[in-house]
């Protein structure tokens, strides 16, 4: 079993249960959305003790499966950071060909992880982001999450209805760190304002660069299990930290 598919339901509004719904996104410029997101950022702090749950997107288009490959060798490292922090549960979610979207359910295993990620092969077709963002509002809202990861390398669709629904996670304080490979200038700039809206942090690694996402990777588990607290005293002696705290608000 590869996943659960995310349906559309009306545009990318998406859900992976049934019965589930996500309001349509409006197209609220990005500077009206920034503001309501400052008013929001005190509410629903991280509860100490409480379990960890981080949202794990991928690309999974054609071009992605070398990084794929990699990001499977490297996901039971974040498993590994969390483990003096507490429990970790991690939710896969993974776009590839044409309008496929798909979700696991919570896992706390990395080996479990590794073999259901190991059987799924990258397929050509367009970015879905919205969908990764629309699923990770639902969650938040049905169980909570502390954080999502994005890796991709490209954005091909409309910034303003991304940035809409980034603008609904900055509201519930869940961050999303985007972690980009490559130099592309349009995704860049769409992932840059994500980042900005929901708290989160963009950040760059270089195509094959294994050391430098499994440093990203940590870091960002520890927030997901521990909160800024923990991702400070990474930043103490890991580089990927650093560079997460340095964006976030």
């Amino acid at each position: 079993m590869s996943g659960e598919p995310i349906k559309p339901r009306g545009g990318d509004a998406v859900s992976a249960q049934p019965g589930g719904t996500v309001p349509q996104a409006g197209t609220s410029t990005s500077e009206d959305i920034a503001a309501f997101v400052t008013k929001a950022r005190a509410l629903s702090p991280h509860v100490p003790g409480a379990k960890g749950r981080l949202i794990f997107a991928l690309d999974a288009t054609m071009s992605r499966q070398p990084t794929w490959d990699m990001a499977c060798a490297l996901q039971a490292d974040m498993f590994r950071e969390t483990a003096a922090l507490g429990s970790l549960d991690i939710r896969l979610v993974y776009y590839r060909g044409f309008n496929e979207c798909r979700a696991t359910g919570w896992i706390s295993d990395s080996a479990r992880l590794a073999t259901l990620m190991s059987k799924i092969d990258c397929r050509g077709g367009d970015t879905q982001i919205g969908k990764v963002l629309s699923e990770a509002r639902r969650e938040a809202v049905a169980s909570g999450v502390r954080a999502v990861v994005f890796v991709g390398d490209a954005m091909e669709e409309n910034v303003d209805e991304l940035c809409a629904k980034a603008g609904e996670l900055g509201m519930l304080k869940v961050p999303v760190f985007v972690f980009q490979e490559g130099h592309d200038a349009v995704a860049e700039q769409a992932f840059r304002e994500i980042a900005r809206l929901t708290g989160g942090a963009w950040c760059r690694f270089d195509p094959g660069a294994a050391a430098q996402l499994r440093e990203l990777l940590r870091a960002a588990a520890a927030y997901a299990a521990g909160g800024r607290e923990a991702l400070l005293r990474l930043a103490k002696t890991a580089s990927g930290a650093a560079r997460l705290i340095g964006q976030m608000k």
